[in-house]
């Protein structure tokens, strides 16, 4: 499988290594052979028809800051859309760092490689969470596939449970907790009766939030997975937009106290029932929600199995390669029925 790699922060540089770690289990267990044909990044690409050797583009990448600086494979010129339209390839893995104003230029790149005949995987949440529904449609128009599991809970199959593990039923409402880094948070006031602020604090000294940590304090995080599952496990047609959003931001040490004499803490809860919303809730210490650290929880609530909760690790840049891995193993596995049908 031919591939054309769009970005190589943590998670594509993830992906290489899982790759590089995993070739001759790959190959012998699935029949699977990873070409990685070309990778961009913010300083340009690197091109080899016949595959790049990731091992040489990682430190490069590490020595040089681009792949771009390859003397024999890079360039600074070539544009994204040229090398998409143009190199031979069956899928397109998209990881550049999410935008959720307008999904650019992720989303541009989506669409161009459903245009050019190649499948998409992609682990970015700014596209699906404006466009899925258009998106969607606009791959089954193009006869290619689109992938996007490493979008919701990164290396915990939150999408695939829903999608295969409860098929036949019909899932009635969804809530969970689905942002690591608020659930830190939260946790880290409750049992170390610290205030938000310093709860903060230490979540970006262990790099579990950024320098603006707005996309997940505010909720836009939890809300954009929540639209992510509402389009493609309870077949909705609905954008960002449609979600009520609350953060964590007023959450004070004297509510997390307060709530604790309840048998009760809080957690951020985005979840589907009529309406889409994220907000802070009080949730029993007993619940299946209750988790702690950057722990992720969904409960789906189904017409005849019940409820049912996938609980695991919700970031992290091997974890989301490996849901990426998974989705490239999926589509291999489509191209190769099509090919026998």
């Amino acid at each position: 499988m031919r591939i054309i790699l769009i970005g190589f922060g943590v998670v594509g540089q993830s992906l290489a290594k899982l790759f590089i770690k995993r070739e001759t289990e790959l190959s012998s267990l699935y029949g699977f052979r990873p070409k990685v044909v070309a990778i961009a990044d913010k300083g340009g690409i690197a091109v080899n028809q016949r595959g790049l050797d990731l091992q040489r583009m990682l430190l490069i990448k590490a020595e040089k800051g681009t792949v771009a600086a390859d003397n024999e494979y890079g360039n600074s010129k070539m544009s994204v859309f040229d090398l998409i339209e143009s190199l031979e390839a069956e899928v397109l893995v998209e990881v550049s760092p999410t935008n959720v104003k307008d999904g650019e230029p992720a989303l541009s790149y989506i669409k161009s490689a459903f245009k050019a005949g190649k499948s998409v995987v992609t682990s970015n949440k700014g596209p699906l969470a404006l466009a899925l529904p258009a998106l969607i449609e606009l791959a089954e128009h193009n006869n290619v596939y689109f992938r996007f599991s490493g979008s919701v809970g990164a290396g915990t199959p939150i999408l695939e449970f829903a999608k295969r593990c409860l098929h036949g039923d019909r899932i009635i409402s969804v809530r969970g907790i689905l942002n690591g880094t608020t659930n830190y948070i939260l946790t880290e006031m409750a049992e170390g009766r610290v205030s938000f602020e310093e709860a903060l604090q230490k979540a970006k000294q262990l790099g579990y939030a950024e320098s603006d940590p707005s996309m997940d304090i505010d909720g836009i995080d939890a809300a954009c997975k929540l639209v992510i599952l509402a389009n493609w496990v309870m077949g909705k047609r609905v954008t960002l937009k449609d979600v009520s959003i609350k953060g964590i931001r007023g959450i004070s040490l004297k509510d997390i106290e307060a709530v604790a004499r309840e048998g009760c803490t809080i957690k951020l809860i985005g979840s589907v029932n009529g309406r889409l919303e994220v907000k802070p809730e009080k949730i029993p210490r007993n619940s299946p929600l209750s988790v702690g650290g950057t722990l992720n929880a969904v409960t789906f609530y189904s017409e005849f199995a019940g409820e049912q909760t996938i609980i695991g690790r919700g970031a992290g840049g091997i974890e989301t390669a490996s849901a990426i891995l998974r989705d490239l193993l999926d589509i291999k596995q489509e191209l190769a029925t099509k090919l026998l049908s």
